[in-house]
């Protein structure tokens, strides 16, 4: 049975306050919360749990049991009493040791309505009314059964830990000029590394190399050689292809992207889904009835029954009480958000919970971000144009005060101008208007440069013309006055109209915002066939258009860079950030992360959402109606223990293998 812990639940898909990762205390899975340590079912404890070796007194016991019904059925020979009695009792041990301890320390606890007790009392009674074979059997079965269960999330652990953690546990350092090989664990930032052709990157960095190209698939999911250029970021479980290559070391091997991508990827499985708290919450209602439900079988014919033979009543019980374990429920479900995590892991995308999973599959509107997201974000200034100052001059001072932001138009000016063309500049009082640009003062100037919206707000006069500008717009001033401006391009991504078609074939509503120009969004939303564009918008704008929708009772998923349109993260019910490895604040915020920066990928997290809750829910209809068939068989006494232990014992190794396969999936 599910032992809940209420403080250990997720919050319900409406609820955004998650701590992030860094800040979470050691991962538990829901595997073995749904059977707590105390309980004896550390699922998905060391690998040796599910090694023949460690189970050497269930297989012996099966040996044994083996044994007497070989010589009972097919000899038609049975120990005589007290004989038999010892030698199935020494076999019942063997195999149910554990779990008559853990019905023991239960029941001291006065917790009696848990699977253990459950089946200790089935098994013990089987033995008083002379069952041994069949008491024997049922402890076995169900020992087989818990052993399958270990095995299953052991594997999906390694699975998904495989997908991530595949770091180097030797790194080539070069120190002095000489080469050394030592633990990644031990090289300092500003040390720099050395990798070979063939090679993964331990650690993160910075190329210090001219050029190397290298395999990004276990980071991003995506095979296609990445080449890097001197100076560009580096990360750990890259895969050096063609030359060797010399990484300055930016972060210690522990704070690495990757290892705090798999630190998310372990967190993920403490977050329980709708699904799993509703399975929680069932099973403490459900055992009780159970119990209940076996000692009415048990009494109540007396009333209506003549002759009244307590030992066939008895042993009906036993069956209704072997048959309603509820292990297959128990262990299925989460194994199968287990599995979800892993499919999309393998496919570029972090969940950060499996309430995420199932919050996905209800989405009706996605809304996404322009810059970075449906476009590439790379911008090329296009044209200069300058009003009473030199274009170097305007340029000078644009790319000075840009220099000074993180975002990609302001980084397309410096790009443009090149950084030693304001070297000698003074840059001082650098203030960021959100949503409008930049003030600062530039050799004692007071320049300001942004949209259009920034000049409206400092009431400076510009030309009515630049509002008819289709491309993205940086309007300076100085001194109070208008001086020019820059107009610059980016490009949409190339999967992104494929990701607006797949989303509309899903019959899910699209919406784009920007802080860009109306008519720059516009003409973005008309090449991609978007729903509903929105430009001009300040942060808090955003937040206005969203709740709106929200209002109308949609289920919102907001895709973007996860650091600027943090309110709007917030109040969606999935925020969704592209591109996770550019920035730790993405990782930090976000409830899933899309490695790389294709749109197509937001249709891939939907399907894994909408995968992993059709085998949920197939395990669950499997599991209720087998155990409502053999218990009804069972009351009438058509059905007898052995029929009870192997559909038990069946149905959650269906469920099991059900739910396993869906790591080994294809979106």
């Amino acid at each position: 049975m599910i032992e809940s812990n209420e403080n250990n639940t997720a919050p319900k898909s409406g609820n955004r306050n998650i701590e992030p990762s860094k800040n979470a205390t050691t991962p538990v899975t829901e595997v073995e919360d749904a059977h707590s340590e105390d309980d004896g079912h550390n699922h998905g404890a060391d690998e040796e749990i599910s090694g023949w070796k460690s189970h050497w007194q269930l297989l012996l016991a099966i040996f044994i049991l083996a044994i007497m019904l070989t010589l009972e059925f097919g000899f038609s020979y049975v120990p005589p009493f007290p004989a038999d009695l010892i030698i199935f009792a020494v076999a019942y041990l063997l195999a149910g040791y554990n779990v008559l301890y853990m019905a023991y320390r239960k029941a001291l606890r006065f917790d009696f309505f848990n699977e253990f007790f459950l089946m200790s009392v089935a098994t013990i009674g089987a033995f008083s009314i002379g069952s041994y074979s069949e008491g024997v059997a049922v402890m076995a079965f169900y020992s087989i059964g818990e052993w399958f269960q270990d095995a299953a999330v052991n594997r999906a652990k390694r699975s998904i830990k495989a997908l991530l953690d595949i770091r180097p546990e030797e790194v080539t350092v070069v120190r002095e000029g000489q080469e050394s090989i030592v633990s990644p664990k031990d090289v300092k930032i500003d040390e720099t590394i050395r990798v070979k052709p063939g090679e993964k990157v331990a650690l993160d960095g910075e190329m210090i190399s001219e050029k190397a190209s290298f395999n990004t698939a276990a980071l991003t999911g995506e095979s296609k050689p990445d080449t890097k250029n001197k100076g560009e970021k580096i990360y750990a479980g890259m895969i050096n292809l063609n030359t060797v290559a010399e990484v300055k070391v930016t972060s210690l091997f522990k704070d690495s992207k990757l290892s705090r991508i798999l630190e998310m990827v372990q967190d993920a499985t403490a977050r329980k889904s709708q699904t799993q708290l509703f399975i929680s919450r069932f099973a403490k209602i459900y055992t009780p009835i159970v119990f209940a439900l076996a000692l009415a079988v048990c009494f109540v014919p007396y009333f209506f029954t003549d002759p009244y033979v307590f030992t066939t009543w008895f042993y009906r019980a036993l069956v209704f009480l072997v048959i309603s374990c509820p292990c297959a429920l128990v262990v299925s479900i989460p194994l199968g958000y287990f599995g979800g995590i892993g499919l999309a892991s393998r496919n570029g995308i972090l969940f950060k919970g499996s309430n995420f999973l199932d919050v996905m599959t209800d989405i009706n509107v996605v809304v996404m971000d322009k810059t970075g997201t449906l476009t590439e974000g790379i911008f090329k200034v296009q044209e200069i144009k300058a009003t009473d100052i030199e274009e170097k001059e305007l340029l000078k001072l644009a790319a000075a005060i840009e220099s000074q932001s993180t975002h990609p138009i302001g980084m397309a000016v410096v790009e443009h101008a090149g950084k030693d063309s304001f070297r000698d500049i003074s840059i001082k009082e650098i203030e960021e208007i959100s949503g409008h640009g930049l003030k600062g003062v530039i050799d004692g100037k007071e320049v300001l440069a942004g949209n259009t919206k920034l000049m409206k707000k400092f009431d400076i006069e510009y030309p009515e013309e630049i509002n008819s500008i289709v491309y993205t717009i940086v309007v300076l001033a100085v001194d109070k006055k208008y001086k020019g401006h820059i107009t610059i391009a980016d490009k949409i991504k190339e999967d992104a109209v494929d990701a607006i078609k797949d989303l509309h074939a899903l019959k899910i509503q699209t919406v784009m915002l920007s802080g860009d120009k109306q008519s720059v969004v516009d003409e973005v939303a008309k090449k991609l066939g978007i729903d509903n564009a929105y430009g001009d918008l300040l942060p808090e704008n955003k937040v206005e258009k969203v709740q709106a929708l929200k209002d109308e009772g949609k289920k919102i998923a907001f895709v973007g860079d996860g650091v600027n349109d943090a309110p709007v993260v917030a109040l969606a019910d999935a925020g969704i950030a592209m591109g996770g490895l550019g920035s730790d604040a993405t990782i930090e915020t976000a409830d899933i992360v899309i490695q790389n920066d294709q749109p197509s990928k937001i249709v891939t997290a939907i399907k894994a959402g909408k995968i992993t809750k059709q085998i949920v829910w197939q395990n669950i209809i499997l599991a209720m109606v087998v155990k409502i068939i053999v218990l009804a068989l069972g009351a009438g006494g058509i059905a007898t223990l052995w029929e009870a232990v192997i559909a038990d014992v069946g149905v959650a190794l269906l469920a099991i293998l059900n739910a396993v396969r869906i790591q080994r999936m294809k979106i």
